[in-house]
């Protein structure tokens, strides 16, 4: 492919399904067995997914605006597919699992506001003295030195959310990515993003946490970060299956169709006349999606990270690294992966590599939206940074008010997850510690804080709030998975 190809693909966003297995055809491994109109209706859903995603593989391989593609469809397989491919009524999602302990290096980006603001130098805050309240949150927020995203509107700032237990110690915490009973928030998510079809919907790195919820698709495990590269190399290739497989006679003639409508339109001679069949173009795109996302030494540097950071820091900004390369090129709605997992207890003993450690992790999460604000979204208007919805979760935050071997016990047994939502949450804290020892939970459907709720009883508010942000304000699809209380407190368009 020649370079213009390869910029064509990147600005297009290529978004393939994988190979649709007959158990995605008869429910087999999520429900019961499908009624054979249910069995026909999914099929046809399924059928115009593929077709959709085939045709914009093919655009982003003949080197096609996006607008040109969604003509082509237009005139081969109607008014109403075009405008299904146009945009998407979900929101991309990254979702950090700080397990072992290592969820307390991020109360040191966004402090508890009381004990930031008491200045105390015994707290577990490392600046005493440096916060410094953002504006025009929707609720209070503290910013400490390294807090990422401070040039952000006070709407868009992050949104943290007391909710779920302390669970000291276990690398898959479960207290607050729960929005109901059995019901999984990551895989909530993901079933949300179905209907933004991509080649990975979900890629879990390590033992990321994905577990149960009605429609989700599987999630493809990977070991690390570099292992996403290789993923996508092959899984690119598996997918030139799809075109071989002639499920329907009609969806074989809408392939057709808007093959040689694409090949007639691209007008450009660089392509090879060879090229009969999506296959031979999905293999292609396969080998140079493994280029476009190679972590690079510049990479690193732009997030922040060097020879000498800590591992946990490099596998931090890696994971970061790829999933905004695999969000730019279309190819998955969802990357859960773990981080830090060090269990820091005696991080104050050393402030100077808990600075650095601390400007690192905030310098990668800044690099990261900076990534994303620089890149046009593929299915929607706008850039990646206004389409992508960020939660941090963790098995136990550590004390707030000790940092003397930095406590894993938190005040009421309390827990939390920060949410960079999109604008779709109510900026700032909701519920918190105070400098007392005291802990004052929150009402989701108010928004208030309460005295007398503690961090267990919105264990699922929290987790449900997230997927309102991934729904991009749906609340109807939430409701598909949640029954708790009205979320009209935190949400920002409580009228849906």
């Amino acid at each position: 492919m020649t370079d213009h190809d390869d910029s064509a693909s990147r600005d297009f966003g290529i978004e393939l399904d994988p190979i649709l297995h007959d158990e995605d055809l008869h429910g087999e491994g999520h429900g019961a067995p499908r009624t054979p109109q249910a069995t026909r209706e999914r099929e046809r859903r399924l059928g115009r997914r593929a077709l959709v995603q085939w045709t914009l593989a093919t655009g982003a391989a003949l080197g096609l605006p996006r607008w040109k593609v969604f003509e082509v469809l237009e005139a081969t397989a109607g008014r109403a597919l075009a405008d299904d491919a146009a945009c998407v009524p979900c929101n991309r999602s990254v979702h950090i699992i700080a397990g072992n302990g290592g969820f307390a290096w991020f109360q040191l980006l966004w402090p508890h506001n009381d004990v930031a603001a008491a200045g105390n130098d015994s707290f577990g805050w490392h600046a005493p003295g440096a916060a410094r309240l953002a504006e025009g949150t929707h609720r209070p927020l503290t910013f400490g030195p390294e807090t990422p995203w401070q040039h952000l509107p006070g709407a868009r700032q992050v949104t943290a959310l007391l909710g779920g237990t302390n669970q000291t110690h276990t690398r898959t915490p479960d207290s607050n990515v729960s929005v109901a009973m059995n019901t999984d928030l990551f895989a909530a998510c993901a079933s949300i993003q179905t209907a933004s079809p991509t080649l990975t919907p979900v890629i879990g790195i390590g033992d990321a946490p994905y577990r149960n919820a009605p429609g989700a698709p599987r999630i493809a495990r990977v070991g690390s970060a570099n292992d996403i590269v290789a993923l996508f190399n092959s899984a690119a290739s598996r997918a030139g299956g799809l075109l071989a497989t002639e499920r329907n006679a009609d969806l074989f003639q809408a392939h057709y169709s808007a093959w040689l409508s694409l090949r007639s339109a691209a007008g450009s001679p660089t392509w090879r006349s060879g090229m009969a069949a999506g296959t031979t173009s999905a293999r292609l795109l396969g080998t140079n999606l493994a280029d476009a996302l190679r972590i690079t030494d510049a990479d690193l540097a732009h997030y922040g990270v060097s020879g000498t950071s800590r591992t946990q820091n490099v596998e931090f900004a890696r994971a970061l690294i790829v999933t905004a390369k695999a969000f730019r090129l279309g190819l998955t709605n969802s990357v859960i992966f773990p981080a830090m997992n060090d269990d820091p207890h005696g991080a104050f003993n050393d402030m100077g590599r808990l600075r650095r450690t601390t400007a690192e992790l905030g310098r990668s999460l800044e690099a990261f939206l900076e990534d994303l604000s620089g890149s046009p979204d593929p299915s929607c208007s706008g850039t990646l940074a206004d389409n992508t919805v960020l939660s941090i979760h963790g098995d136990t935050p550590k004390t707030p008010l000790n940092r003397a071997n930095w406590p894993d016990g938190t005040p009421g047994n309390s827990n939390w997850v920060y949410v960079l939502s999109a604008g779709l949450l109510k900026s700032g804290w909701f519920g918190g510690v105070q400098r007392d020892g005291s802990v004052r939970g929150w009402d989701p459907t108010s928004g208030e804080d309460r005295g007398d709720r503690n961090s267990a009883s919105t264990s699922s508010a929290a987790a449900a709030s997230v997927l309102y942000a991934v729904a991009k304000g749906d609340l109807r699809r939430v409701q598909d998975f949640y029954r708790g209380q009205a979320l009209t407190g935190v949400v920002t368009n409580p009228t849906i």
